[in-house]
């Protein structure tokens, strides 16, 4: 083989090292900015928060009126995801841009609502005007276990147009809970 050949080899090789570099560079960024929260860590942050708002309100509490603020808290979301149905599996947020008064994140969401799973991937602007905040949803994902009914299908699409979060998580509520009922009326019947 000539010099030119081996010397296309090597260029080539040394292409393909700087890819990996930037590639193992980037995968670190995102893995440092990317944060999954499990149940124990949302309590934990619960837990602190609340040290925080009240020691600056009130000086510091006891352990036990902290510990029983951290069981009326966990009692609330209790009922809250038996109320609503909700089980919230997973959460992911990446900060992709912060200025002064411009924040965009990127959020990933996946749970069960009744027996029905969901994903959610979409972006959250958040601007703050004077003292106004106002956020915007955007470049909205959702992918479902149930998509083998056409109108879960329309209202799916239709809601990733229309990047209404408020909208989806009501009407999967309600859809998932007669969901249930339609699958234990048919079971009976069987």
């Amino acid at each position: 083989m000539d010099e030119g050949g081996f010397q296309a080899y090597e260029d080539e090789i040394q292409a393909l090292e700087e890819e990996i570099r930037l590639l193992t560079e980037k995968y670190e960024d995102m893995r440092q900015e990317s944060t999954f929260f499990s149940d124990e860590e949302i309590l934990k942050s619960i837990k602190s928060f609340q040290r925080e708002t009240q020691g600056d309100a009130k000086g510091h509490e006891s352990p036990s009126d902290l510990k029983a603020q951290l069981e009326s808290l966990e009692t609330d979301l209790s009922f809250l995801m038996e109320f609503t149905g909700f089980h919230f599996t997973s959460h992911s947020k990446k900060t992709v841009e912060k200025t002064q008064n411009r924040t965009v994140q990127k959020h990933r969401l996946s749970g069960k609502c009744h027996s029905l799973s969901f994903q959610l991937e979409f972006q959250l602007l958040e601007m703050q005007n004077d003292e106004k905040i106002s956020a915007v949803v955007s470049d909205l994902s959702i992918v479902m276990e149930s998509r083998e009914d056409s109108n879960v299908s329309k209202f799916v699409s239709r809601t990733e147009e229309h990047g209404d979060l408020l909208t989806f998580f009501r009407s999967l509520s309600t859809y998932a809970e007669w969901y249930e009922h339609r699958k234990h009326t048919f079971l009976h019947f069987k």
